[in-house]
């Protein structure tokens, strides 16, 4: 497809503006970075463009001579055009240094003055061009910048190459842009330096995609719309900011099930090849547009007899690529399809519908596709569209149900008589189609248009599409007066809020006067009163009363649902406080009769009895219990409880030493929870921890502040409190023993404030007494444990006291009481060990071997080394190769000389002595990286000591070692 030029992105560009780019935009700037030239490619509109002109703006100002041509297929036949573009304002500052055959060539091919020909001139010119090359270099380096390298003209094109390949260290770095649909570049490397890296932008992710439109001015679209930009563009950057722009330009959004508007200017990509299509072969393609999964056979079923014939001319034209094994009929891109479908009339696109509802075989893709062929209300198709949403969600398909259930409300007449059992009446029968008339009445519970709404909007959260929710619930009040519809309503505008309930609390008095004294409705409210209490009051004691009382009243309605929800949630409270009461909760919230809906619930009594296990050191039952949960939800397509339950699996992995896991894990949910806008701050918390443990500090330092913000500014003290954790133990991980204490006060604060008196819930102790030894503060320190141990005593809570029992060792240790703190730590570890916290135990043996550092007897840090390896806790492994490589000179043996072989390995330290056997074992540097979970930058420092300790040059010398010592 050709894009015309006035679609490209603004010229200004910097590197923090390259969306979704990153990990490839690293790699370029590496490689122009050590000298080497680089070649980006992919389709039209990919972002070439945009990542050319961020590095060239990076790189640039570095550059001493900066030569741009950008060509264009218009005048890619102009022999030495681009040549021109790179040459013509640097020839008076190298015609000096130019042989005279040279500069006569040279200046003849950039003015058109001479008529010069590659085949008259063409050594002289060639040679000139690299001499022009060389003579810039001379006084800087120099970069060359051509964009669209597929329209340089071909004369350019053999000139450039031809200097390019005999550059070699002169300091000229090319970077190149050229479209390509495939893999096919190789051909453009022929004007690149022999090394030049090729990288390909492939598709942006809806993630990414999402940021992008965000960033370039189209903020808080829906995540459903996100999405349908997604797939239409195919996750390319122009044509999702095209789409983007034709919605802020269209006053009236897309209805349910309706395509995106596609701007002229797409359009325009494809109509021209549309008009060389015949006239059938047109209408054969827009069926095919308007089928979710069109293949040949949906074709024939639809009426069109000839769809082979069509669909290859079709495809002769770019506009189809069929599969070459299978019947599937593929557009060349999505966006010739949704060009396709925009461009047709809106009595062509129904036809297309109507011919579809009886072809398909799926019956929730006939209902749709009876709905966007009818007109008007009709209560027949409005109860087809209820029974197709029904089943949407029974495949664990909830965003399909909640657009079809939109899609029945629009069909519904006023007096809500869908699903009624009557027929089309007479009067609209000619815009129904055929297939709603013949089948015969169907017999489903009679809903109103606003029922179907709240229906949709149920669906929307459980899809995790929040603002969605959020608008049909504010459309529903619009138009209802009917208070149990109005307080489902406002419950649905306090839930897509989240945790920022301070938005919303004006709402709390309207929905209560909507309530009036039905029992079941005001159970609904003050079950959202039960989270007010919790998240903007912060009061534990209140909001326990508000579940209990919510509870009380569904019982008294016969509403099990809402009553087992407030019962799981008054369990979680009393959880939290190290309520006695808590396990007889939850027993209550288990109890028979069960609601499946609860069962599941990220809310229900299933994770209650997850978080009940976690804060008993019952870890393999907790991972059971919520990977169960996890794979329950997914199953139906629960979002907004998948995202709870991937933060449940990673934190027992975290907590069981399983920190590569919890840490992909923690950045899945992460993910989701940014896509979805459901629970960011908890993910960013838990990926926080799981940086700390297994990945980068910095990141773990960053999200956390992250996380402290947001909560702070949703007014959620609850998150207040784990946000503030989060960063204090980073800052621990860090090094910063002060900001870790001023951050850990703090959540100390807030908790004594909230009530919560269960140090199972934030475990964060542990990390201020250390810090606070760390910083000097013992009696503090002392105190910390003293109290935490009195409630963990309470609550029987074992990897809590084993984990104050290694902080007070630090506290005794400080204080001169060495023999007491290596008992006592050596008593932790153990404890730590047997209840299956991996990365706690680890910690205690790495506050062991630092005690005994210096002291008589052996000083290894050989166990700890051992076991954050086996954690994957790279943050803390390198910690312990800090600490290893800085004992003091004493404790560390004199190394042995050349001539006694593999003796001197005793005086490494325990890292060294790890990766030089693994050298002795034949490992590359990438080998041992691997099987040490370090990096190979890691591997070549410590091999770099290894040698100097040893007096030797290179790995073959601790080869040859080996050999001495085994055959002596």
């Amino acid at each position: 497809m050709t894009v015309r030029r006035d679609f490209k992105e603004p010229a200004r560009c910097r590197p923090d503006q390259v969306i979704g780019r990153e990990e490839l935009f690293t790699a370029a700037r590496e490689q122009l970075g050590r000298g080497g030239s680089v070649l980006l490619h992919g389709p039209a509109g990919i972002g070439k463009s945009t990542v050319l002109r961020a590095l060239a703006a990076e790189y640039g100002g570095a550059a001493r001579t900066v030569l741009r041509c950008s060509p264009t297929e218009s005048e890619s036949h102009l022999p030495f055009l681009a040549l021109a573009d790179l040459l013509g304002l640097v020839l008076d500052e190298v015609s000096d240094r130019l042989p005279a055959a040279q500069l006569t060539a040279l200046e003849a091919a950039l003015t058109g003055r001479g008529e010069s020909t590659l085949q008259r001139d063409g050594l002289a010119l060639r040679l000139a061009v690299l001499s022009a090359l060389r003579a810039l270099a001379e006084t800087g380096p120099v970069l060359v910048v051509a964009d669209d390298l597929q329209w340089l003209d071909p004369a350019s094109a053999e000139l450039l190459g031809f200097a390019a390949r005999r550059l070699g260290d002169t300091p000229v770095r090319m970077l190149f842009a050229v479209r390509t649909d495939g893999q096919e570049y190789d051909r453009h490397l022929r004007a690149a330096p022999p090394d030049t890296l090729a990288v390909r932008l492939g598709p942006l992710s809806r993630a990414q995609m999402s940021a992008l439109l965000d960033h370039r001015g189209f903020t808080g679209l829906p995540r459903s719309t996100v999405r349908d930009i997604h797939r239409t563009s195919g996750g390319n950057a122009l044509f999702a900011l095209e789409l983007g722009r034709a919605l802020a330009e269209n006053p009236t959004p897309p209805r349910p099930g309706e395509p995106l508007p596609v701007p002229t200017s797409l359009r325009a990509l494809v109509l021209n090849r549309l008009e060389m299509l015949s006239e059938e072969a047109r209408r054969t393609l827009l069926v095919a547009s308007a089928g979710a999964r069109p293949t040949l056979a949906l074709l024939h079923a639809a009426g069109r007899a000839n769809a082979e014939a069509e669909t290859a001319q079709a495809a002769e034209l770019g506009l189809l690529a069929t599969e070459p094994e299978g019947p599937a009929v593929r557009f060349a891109h999505p966006m010739v399809s949704a060009a396709l479908y925009a461009e047709a009339p809106a009595q062509e696109r129904r036809a297309a519908h109507t011919a579809l509802s009886t072809a398909a075989s799926d019956p929730i893709e006939r209902a749709r596709h009876l709905a966007l062929a009818t007109t008007g209300t009709d209560p027949e198709v409005a109860a087809r569209l209820a029974e197709a949403a029904t089943l949407a969600r029974d495949r664990g398909a909830p965003s399909v149900a909640a657009q079809l259930c939109l899609l029945a409300a629009r069909h519904t007449p006023a007096d809500g008589t869908a699903g009624a059992g009557t027929s089309a009446t007479d009067d609209n029968a000619a815009d129904v189609p055929a297939a709603a008339r013949d089948a015969g009445p169907v017999r489903t519970a009679g809903l109103s248009p606003e029922a179907l709404r709240l229906q949709a909007v149920d669906d929307a959260i459980t899809a995790g599409e929040l603002d969605l929710a959020r608008d049909i619930a504010r459309e529903v009040l619009a138009r209802t007066s009917v208070p149990a519809e109005r307080v489902r309503a406002w419950i649905a505008v306090i839930d897509t809020a989240g945790h920022a309930m301070t938005e919303v609390d004006a709402i709390f008095p309207q929905a209560l006067a909507d309530a009036g004294e039905d029992p079941q409705l005001l159970a609904l409210v003050h079950y959202q009163l039960t989270w007010r209490a919790l998240l903007v009051k912060g009061d534990f004691d209140e909001a326990r009363e508000e579940a209990a009382y919510a509870a009380e009243l569904a019982a008294r309605a016969g509403d099990r649902y809402t009553e087992l929800m407030a019962l799981a949630f008054q369990a979680q409270i009393e959880t939290l406080m190290g309520h006695p009461d808590a396990p007889a909760t939850i027993r209550r919230a288990l109890e028979e009769p069960q609601d499946p809906r609860v069962a599941s619930h990220h809310n229900g009594a299933g994770y209650s009895r997850f978080r009940w296990l976690i804060m008993s050191d019952q870890l393999p039952e907790a991972r059971a219990a919520v990977t169960a949960l996890l794979r329950e939800v997914r199953r139906h397509g629960w979002v907004e409880s998948e995202v709870h339950f991937l933060r449940g699996v990673a934190e027992t992995e975290l907590h069981s030493g399983q920190c590569g896991r919890a840490l992909d894990l923690a950045r899945e949910s992460l993910r989701l929870a940014r896509d979805t806008g459901i629970g960011e701050v908890a993910s960013a918390v838990l990926t926080s921890l799981a940086e700390a443990a297994g990945g980068e500090v910095d990141r773990a330092l960053a999200l956390a502040r992250e996380a402290v913000e947001h909560a702070e500014e949703d007014g959620d003290q609850m998150y207040v409190s784990r946000a503030l954790a989060a960063l204090g133990h980073a800052q621990l991980v860090a090094g910063d023993a002060q900001g870790a204490v001023r951050s850990l006060r703090r959540v100390r604060e807030v908790e004594q404030g909230l009530g919560i008196t269960d140090p199972a819930r934030g475990r964060w102790h542990g990390d201020l007494a250390e810090a606070l030894v760390r910083s000097g503060e013992l009696t503090e320190a002392q105190d910390v444990v003293d109290v935490t141990r009195e409630q963990a005593l309470r609550l029987n809570r074992e990897s809590v006291l084993a984990v104050l029992d290694r902080a007070e060792a630090l506290v005794r240790a400080a204080r001169g009481e060495r023999d007491t703190a290596v008992a006592q730590l050596t008593s932790a570890q153990d404890r730590l060990g047997k209840l299956g916290y991996g990365l706690e135990e680890a910690r205690a043996a790495f506050a062991l071997a630092q005690l005994r550092t210096g002291a008589p007897g052996p000083t290894s840090y050989d166990e700890a080394a051992r076991l954050f390896r086996r954690c994957r806790a790279l943050p803390w492994l390198r910690q312990v190769e800090a600490a290893a490589e800085a004992r003091p000179a004493e404790a560390v043996p004199t190394p042995a000389s050349a001539p006694d072989g593999l003796a001197g390995l005793d005086g490494l330290a325990a890292m060294e002595r790890q990766v030089a056997a693994l050298v002795m074992e034949g490992a590359t540097n990438r080998e041992i990286a691997g099987r040490l979970f370090i990096s190979v930058k890691t591997v070549e420092a410590t091999l770099t000591r290894v040698y100097r300790k040893l007096g030797i040059r290179s790995r073959v010398d601790i080869v040859r070692l080996a050999a001495g010592r085994r055959t002596s």
